[in-house]
């Protein structure tokens, strides 16, 4: 049996079997290929015999010096110290554990919590798991303090009396060719405001419109990446969201993706039935693809509320609009903000101007937002030299509520950073230093996760995708390949365009970015050549994920195959020197060739090496003797041979290995 064979049967990897061996008291070179199929057996049942054992070297652990029958236990009294942040996505845990994700929701389960992969659980949570399989868990509190640092978490310092009532903040979410823009497009049309100061100048990812003597802030993203972007850092940049469904086609994918990242944001909705003007509009059927997710409408005795709507005929709009007022008053307690502290957003739109150079559209969520403000937005700071609504007009503060382009900015910031407004020079560079030292910290804690086991060989990658469905897609393939002793290794992965802090986690983890349906801008273009840190970006999965399997192979050691050709009993030992032996036997199985590699077997146990310097059937020299003859043998290696040991002849072959999906 091969040894490969044999570990992948007790699911370790080769060279952690292979340290094994000798520990379990069995003399088998850490070269050999093949091993016999009774020494298999009897690994195994050693194997058997150490409860836990495996367990132990699949988490990683060093194996015990010596495993006798005497000390089954001597693995148990050692524990692996796991470090973990506050909070820990199911996925990310298992990586740490080096579980598969499915053992540890079954783990999950069994401890009464049902939590998906992509869903996050807290240190408690985790540590408790932990424990049960053998850790101890500690708490990595800069860790998470990086990773924490969010909207909401700032917000949730504000004093309960300084808190004064915003303007709702909507986002408009759906299936492509739905008509979110279209509807987007007639609500401005309602905006009396907005049409004495002229049509909209400046796209600027949102804007404000005017009800019923009410504002109303619109988030138009590009995508769900944007906001699923921003809900993933913790920044509860909407209140309420709108569902577009086309009532001709009903409820698509990306319908499918909009109701998830709805239901896990927890945000209250209004589903907006559009294209009722059509022929083959059905109202009733988008309804009951509806409840098939477990979302009855009003008339369907649930709480879900519907507005049909034609868009393009600006059918429905004000009714649209009366209810998501009617659903801003029932959610009026949470649609405050403190108007008056230094300004706290989120960047919902971010890119390089050839004539402004870097901009960005902030969604300004608590405090008031002023011209001159020193601000740090993630890795970047600045002062801003100018601010302008979403009708281009120059303005000079925005409160809670109000987006605004900014720019004074020294490079360019992502989607979903956070803007921080800083009374002075010194508490900037206090906090810039601050948060430096934070992500330094961060980044070598991500190289420690990434370093290469013992006995496992690892590609990392950073992975920056367009939507939730094609980061699980793409996981999914690259989780199908690997090795017994290699694996793919996710460093990072995120939804958005790839930005500066990926080039810097890829350069201090060593990884492959790759981006699907993704961009990159000239100022990370740059900063990746000069860092030399590869980027590499697809729209077709299956390329994507046969790339990484290139790049994988590159890097996978060779394997060593060992071909048995054939054994020769020993009858005669005819002469004895240093370093030779001339020996008659017999050729018992295969054949015996001139030059072999020859191990020299005592029952059936390996007690030396060698190389069959020549051959003889009767007084002719020969390159072969085949099965069942007689043959004089000049062995070159150490003399150890004795009559009755067994010759066995092999060949070894090195071949480069493949990855495939298991």
């Amino acid at each position: 049996m091969n040894v490969t064979e044999l570990a992948r049967q007790l699911k370790i990897p080769t060279t952690a079997l292979k340290d094994l061996i000798p520990k379990l008291g069995f003399d088998v070179g850490r070269k050999a290929i093949k091993i016999d199929t009774r020494v298999a057996e009897q690994i195994m049942e050693k194997i058997k015999a150490q409860p836990g054992l495996l367990e132990r070297i699949r988490r990683g652990k060093p194996i015990p010096v010596e495993i006798t029958e005497d000390h089954p236990q001597a693995s148990s009294t050692e524990k692996r110290i796991l470090v973990l942040p506050q909070k820990i996505a199911v996925r990310d845990f298992a990586d740490q554990l080096g579980m598969p994700v499915t053992d540890v929701i079954k783990q999950l389960m069994n401890n009464g919590i049902l939590a998906s992969l992509n869903e996050h659980i807290d240190f408690e949570t985790a540590s408790i798991i932990a424990e049960d399989l053998g850790y101890n868990a500690t708490l990595n509190e800069t860790a998470s303090t990086l990773e924490e640092t969010t909207v909401e978490s700032i917000l949730e310092k504000e004093k309960q009396g300084s808190l004064s009532a915003r303007p709702p903040v909507i986002v408009v979410m759906g299936h492509v060719d739905h008509g979110k823009t279209k509807l987007l497009d007639a609500i401005r049309k309602t905006d009396v405001v907005a049409q004495e100061a002229g049509s909209i100048t400046q796209h600027i990812g949102a804007y404000q419109v005017v009800y019923k003597n009410t504002p109303i802030t619109f988030i138009d993203t590009p995508g769900h990446e944007a906001f699923t972007t921003m809900r993933s850092r913790g920044a509860r940049v909407a209140d309420i969201a709108i569902l577009v469904v086309a009532a001709d086609e009903g409820i698509k994918p990306q319908t499918e993706e909009a109701i998830t990242i709805i239901q896990n944001s927890k945000l209250p909705f209004v589903v907006a039935i559009n294209k009722i003007d059509k022929e083959n509009a059905d109202i009733e059927r988008v309804k009951q693809q509806l409840a098939t997710k477990d979302l009855l409408t009003e008339d369907w005795g649930g709480k879900v509320i519907t507005a049909p709507i034609s868009a393009k005929q600006g059918m429905g709009i004000d009714q649209l609009l009366d209810t998501i007022l009617l659903v801003a008053e029932l959610e009026k307690e949470e649609i405050v903000a403190n108007r008056h502290g230094r300004a706290v957003g989120t960047i919902i739109e971010s890119h390089i101007d050839k004539g402004e150079g870097p901009v960005a559209t902030v969604l300004v969520q608590s405090g008031t937002l002023r011209t001159g403000n020193l601000v740090s937005i993630g890795t970047i700071s600045g002062k801003i030299k100018n601010m302008r609504d979403y009708r281009g007009t120059e303005v000079t503060e925005a409160g809670p509520s109000m987006p605004v382009k900014i720019l004074g900015l020294k490079s360019s910031s992502s989607v979903g950073d956070i803007l921080q407004v800083h009374p002075d020079l010194k508490a900037l560079k206090g906090h810039m230093k601050g948060y430096e030292e934070q992500k330094r910290i961060y980044e070598a804690s991500l190289t420690n996760s990434l370093e290469k086991e013992d006995g496992i060989e690892k590609l990392a990658v950073i992975l920056k995708t367009d939507t939730l469905g094609s980061q699980e897609a793409i996981l999914q393939s690259l989780e199908r390949l690997s090795l017994p002793d290699f694996k793919i290794a996710i460093a990072k992965k995120a939804l958005g365009n790839v930005a500066d802090s990926d080039i810097e986690a890829a350069e201090a983890t060593g990884a492959i970015i790759y981006g699907f349906n993704v961009k990159t801008n000239l100022s990370v273009e740059q900063s990746a050549k000069e860092r030399g840190v590869k980027v590499k970006l697809y729209n077709i999965i299956y390329e994507l994920t046969d790339d990484v399997q290139q790049e994988a192979e590159k890097i996978l050691s060779p394997e060593i195959v060992r071909t048995e050709e054939g054994r020769i009993k020993v009858l005669a030992i005819f002469r004895t020197e240093k370093n030779s032996m001339i020996i008659g036997g017999t050729v018992t199985k295969g054949r015996a060739l001139e030059g072999a590699q020859t191990r020299v077997l005592r029952n059936q146990q390996p007690v030396g090496h060698g190389k069959l310097a020549s051959l003889q059937a009767g007084k002719q020299s020969v390159r072969e003797v085949v099965a069942v003859n007689d043959c004089g043998v000049q062995f070159s290696g150490k003399a150890v041979v004795k009559v009755g040991d067994i010759l066995e002849m092999y060949t070894e072959e090195k071949r480069y290995r493949k990855l495939s999906a298991r």
